[in-house]
């Protein structure tokens, strides 16, 4: 078994690393207080061919594998969590529509997508269905224009900012087999926004709530079949639980190098504190904590590319384990840090904020334990 990236695996690391270190990070706090990101970072971006990650290249992608993907976007967490999160939203967005659309929608959306002159969101959650989303109560019925939506999504990152949204509606009977998939451009008449959300953590991505009061979009607005659109979101969240891990990753591993220099520079009873042996031994089992979860991360993926049977299981266990180790280690950073390291200057409290929230988006870890546990009995049977 090879563990070792390709040259070409390693470009796309170093390429995504050194345009992250270079225009994100110098801003990362200066976003965050803003409450935004500029939307030109994202053509700039979509330059290095990370607006269609997913999406072929007959309609402008790049046609990555999801390892590939999961090194861009621990790349660019090392730089700023909040921002390559986004982009990866942007991106589940991107394989929905390349893996599922007609040609008629390929066509349409994707071009702009991939150039990102168009940013896209998703909206499944909505305020009374989060881990339960077969739930989902917002409605689209038919009529002689096409489709009239009812309902809100909520906790939507992009929302009021993002130039086009795939909402997950009901079209049909209750539970999964009757919700479907739709594109909503921003502007049109019914689609409104609630107040921006105030949070912990990502705070440079603008959430809100995304609401369809009488919203009508044309007919060739649905994406796919009607009723296949619950599985369209379930499929498209086993490559975002990788890449919301990886996230998680690459913003634990740019804690742990700012502690290593700072402990090699910090002194403390006339030695510095990387001298001290208690220390070192947190120090290694930060870096045993990472590394173990890189592998895993890059199995989960090496089994979602080659169609494995159980890529579903292991992409929740990816996520589950890299999501929790990574909060763990940035919070270990932190308390290594001593009183600097919760100064907004260190930059190790924003890391700390930032992960807190990958242990819940893209389903809960509860969540991942349950289909872990569920895999594991049916695998029994």
């Amino acid at each position: 078994m090879d563990f070792a990236l390709s040259e070409e695996q390693q470009a796309i690391f170093d390429m995504a690393r050194d345009f992250g270190q270079t225009r994100i990070a110098p801003h990362a706090r200066d976003w965050e207080a803003k409450g935004t990101i500029p939307k030109e970072l994202w053509t700039e971006i979509a330059q290095l061919g990370f607006g269609g990650l997913y999406v072929s290249e007959d309609y402008g992608g790049t046609g990555l594998s999801r390892l590939d993907a999961t090194l861009v976007f621990e790349a660019l967490a090392m730089a700023d969590p909040a921002v390559g999160s986004f982009l990866s939203i942007h991106n589940m967005c991107g394989g929905m529509i390349d893996k599922f659309g007609s040609d008629q929608a390929k066509d349409r959306w994707l071009p702009d997508l991939c150039s990102m002159t168009k940013v896209f969101s998703y909206c499944l959650t909505e305020p009374g269905s989060g881990s339960d989303a077969a739930a989902l109560r917002s409605r689209a019925e038919r009529t002689d224009q096409g489709l009239r939506l009812n309902g809100t999504k909520a906790f939507i990152s992009g929302g009021g900012y993002s130039d086009a949204y795939i909402a997950m509606v009901r079209t049909g009977q209750d539970g999964p087999k009757g919700i479907s998939a739709v594109i909503i451009e921003d502007g049109t008449p019914g689609l409104s926004f609630g107040a921006l959300e105030d949070k912990m953590g990502w705070r440079a991505q603008p959430t809100a709530q995304v609401q369809f009061d009488d919203c009508v979009i044309p007919a060739e607005n649905l994406l796919g079949e009607e009723g296949r659109g619950f599985g369209y979101a379930m499929a498209g969240l086993d490559g975002g639980r990788l890449n919301i891990a990886a996230g998680a990753l690459g913003g634990a591993q740019s804690a742990l190098d700012q502690t290593l220099a700072y402990m090699g520079e910090r002194k403390a009873f006339g030695k510095s504190l990387d001298q001290f042996q208690a220390l070192q031994f947190r120090l290694a089992e930060m870096e045993t904590a990472l590394q173990s979860a890189r592998i895993f991360l890059r199995q989960a993926a090496w089994k979602l590319d080659n169609g494995a049977p159980d890529a579903t299981k292991f992409c929740a266990m990816a996520k589950l384990y890299v999501t929790d180790r990574a909060f763990e280690v940035a919070n270990q950073c932190l308390q290594l840090h001593g009183g600097y390291g919760y100064l907004a200057d260190y930059g190790v409290e924003k890391i700390v904020r930032d992960l807190r929230v990958h242990q819940i988006l893209e389903g809960t870890n509860e969540i991942m334990r349950l289909i872990v546990g569920r895999a594991m009995l049916a695998e029994r049977g």
